[in-house]
């Protein structure tokens, strides 16, 4: 399965060759085992960015022809949900900050040595230790971490409202077992995400760009080689960049890719029950929603409300992050 994950959206850890089992990073990671969070750290949770949802019934999925079979976006499905609260935007550098300053949490992008980044923007100083196979736009760079996106000598220090990104699954979880919330499902993340409108591709319809309006952050040009960034960004933007859906919530399709708490499995709807579904019990990749900043309809259409995409756990690149969801 893990074969064809689309590594134009977001490249697996393996993508880089042998550079994962490489003794010096494995010292490395050695050296720096992850700090579990503490239950006493202060929370960054409240009222204020959370969206309480009411739950009930919705379509998911879609019928339609403009996304990919292998990703299982189809058919369309009732599902019903019980009530819960998301985030209404993604998690930030500032909220990230707080809570690696509260538990010193390692990331493993921190623990490898390296993340993969959009190759024009990795520091002067930074040494690549690889590509992602035909993904030639990523280049895996040695100390690119959450606050050090683009590698040494980058920072976040003025990108404090953009959501936080070289985090993995793992990475999310543990921010969330921290806040005392978790990783919102598929389906919940899905619910969310369409604001009240069934069957639509994005939050406000099937235009893109209605009236040459921009209401999302992705690829303007030709990918990969021109980024016009007539959307306003050439990366991610703020989490609260454009107008909300109408649950409330921010940038739910581009700017980046949001982990979901499921296993990925193309086929898992077929089965699943169409009250509360959690995903497959196992598996070898996590799902991931919403698509990024680098998505474009000529390459990777995939930040529609019913694509989907995977990744492994360990996993991190310059376009994914997460937002939380809470139950009462």
């Amino acid at each position: 399965m893990t074969d064809d994950r689309p590594s134009c959206c977001s490249p697996g850890r393996d993508d880089a060759g042998d550079r994962s089992s490489d003794p010096a990073t494995d010292a490395r990671s050695s050296a720096q085992a992850t700090a579990r969070p503490s239950p006493d750290a202060a929370s960054p949770l409240d009222s204020r960015r959370l969206r309480s949802l009411p739950g009930g019934s919705f379509t998911m999925g879609t019928d339609t022809d403009v996304g990919f079979p292998e990703d299982g976006e189809g058919p369309a499905r009732e599902v019903t949900l019980e009530p819960f609260a998301v985030s209404a935007h993604a998690v930030t550098n500032a909220e990230f900050y707080r809570f690696v300053r509260a538990t010193d949490y390692t990331t493993d992008a921190e623990r490898y040595g390296w993340s993969f980044v959009f190759a024009d923007f990795p520091t002067e100083e930074a040494d690549t230790v690889g590509t992602a196979g035909d993904a030639e736009w990523w280049a895996g760079v040695e100390g690119a971490t959450w606050f050090r996106p683009e590698g040494p000598g980058s920072s976040v220090r003025d990108r404090l409202s953009h959501p936080v990104v070289h985090v993995s699954w793992n990475d999310a979880v543990a921010y969330c077992e921290w806040a005392g919330a978790r990783l919102p499902t598929e389906a919940q993340w899905e619910y969310a995400a369409r604001g009240g409108r069934e069957r639509t591709h994005f939050p406000w319809g099937d235009d893109l760009e209605p009236d040459g309006e921009h209401r999302c952050n992705v690829w303007q040009g030709e990918f990969p080689t021109h980024n016009t960034a007539a959307d306003g960004y050439e990366g991610t933007a703020p989490v609260d960049a454009y107008g909300p859906n109408g649950y409330g919530l921010y940038n739910v399709v581009g700017n980046v890719w949001e982990w979901c708490r499921d296993w990925f499995d193309p086929d898992y709807h077929e089965t699943s029950a169409d009250a509360n579904p959690t995903g497959p019990a196992d598996g070898d990749a996590k799902s991931m929603r919403g698509g990024s900043y680098l998505c474009h309809d000529s390459w990777c259409n995939r930040y529609r409300l019913a694509a989907r995409s995977q990744n492994t756990p360990d996993s991190s690149s310059g376009n994914v992050g997460f937002r939380v969801v809470v139950e009462p």
